[in-house]
């Protein structure tokens, strides 16, 4: 008995010392620090309402795991299951839909519609997966043209769109509060660097927020699960998007992620708890799908 206890510890530490020589390329943590599984993220998920997966843009972890939850999701839920992205623009939904039933030919869509660059590698295997599912996949995001009105005129500026274009963004009047962290973060970002700092700059990205928040609402019905991809920084600390979901439909059951980089990833900083439910956290020195 002994022998074999003896036998037990030694494979344990062997193990141990394995695992402490492995280079893992993420881990996951729960909003506490505290070490989670893939599994069980799944699980959590699977419970929500909306599903907010938030990203480094460049990060090819990240498209990894959307792409692996989104599979999982889908398993369980099938044709209940609806994706979204910021990446894609609300006036780009015609053409989307268009790719999605077959009327529109990738090479068309890729030229007609204003995809991000790293679209082929990082955004396009989600289209396809919902495309070859017979999934919705909506453009939740502003158009780019109308957020730079906001930060050129504030929001004023979206009053003088005509009816047609105002179908494209949020309902006006939007609701904007000044004061939540994540947009005085902004304001102060641009002092710091000795930058006039423009008060509508906070106001751009609240338009976009917003504007994401109508359009997954519009699309989202009881039973139903939203998944949502977008930079972390429109859901961390359950801002942004997440606010405006709230302001809306405060009993919806809303689940975030968020992906953080750390030169060591074996324990999270006390600074990147509490950002999300989930914590993906990937080495900085992760090889990235294009320069920032």
């Amino acid at each position: 008995m002994k022998i074999l206890l003896k036998i037990s510890l030694v494979l344990i530490a062997l193990t141990f010392m394995a695992m402490k020589g492995d280079k893992p390329a993420y881990m996951l943590f729960d909003a506490d620090g505290k070490n989670a599984s893939f599994k069980k993220l799944v699980k959590d998920a699977a419970n929500a309402d909306i599903i907010f997966f938030g990203e480094q843009h460049n990060n090819p972890i990240t498209h990894w795991l959307q792409l692996e939850l989104t599979e999982e999701l889908y398993d369980q839920k099938k044709n209940k299951l609806v994706l979204g992205a910021e990446m894609f623009e609300s006036d780009n939904q015609l053409v989307l839909d268009e790719y999605l039933i077959g009327q529109c030919s990738s090479k068309n869509f890729e030229k007609e519609a204003k995809l991000w660059k790293n679209y082929k590698t990082d955004y396009k295997p989600l289209v396809d997966f919902a495309k070859e599912n017979d999934l919705s996949f909506i453009a939740t995001n502003i158009p780019r043209r109308y957020a730079s009105l906001v930060y050129k005129q504030g929001f004023e500026g979206l009053d003088s769109l005509s009816t047609e274009a105002k179908e494209l963004i949020a309902p006006l009047p939007v609701k904007y509060d000044a004061n939540l962290p994540g947009y005085k973060a902004m304001l102060e970002g641009m002092e710091g660097m000795g930058a006039h700092a423009n008060p509508n700059l906070p106001k751009a990205q609240a338009i976009k927020d917003a504007t994401m928040a109508h359009f997954i609402l519009e699309n989202w019905e009881k039973g139903k699960t939203f998944i949502h991809y977008n930079g972390s920084y429109h859901s961390d600390n359950f801002e942004g998007i997440v606010w405006y979901l709230k302001q809306e439909n405060p009993n919806l059951k809303i689940f975030t992620i968020t992906t953080i980089e750390q030169d060591t990833i074996t324990e999270l900083k006390d600074e990147n708890k509490n950002v999300a439910d989930y914590i993906l956290c990937v080495p900085s020195n992760m090889t990235k799908t294009y320069p920032m």
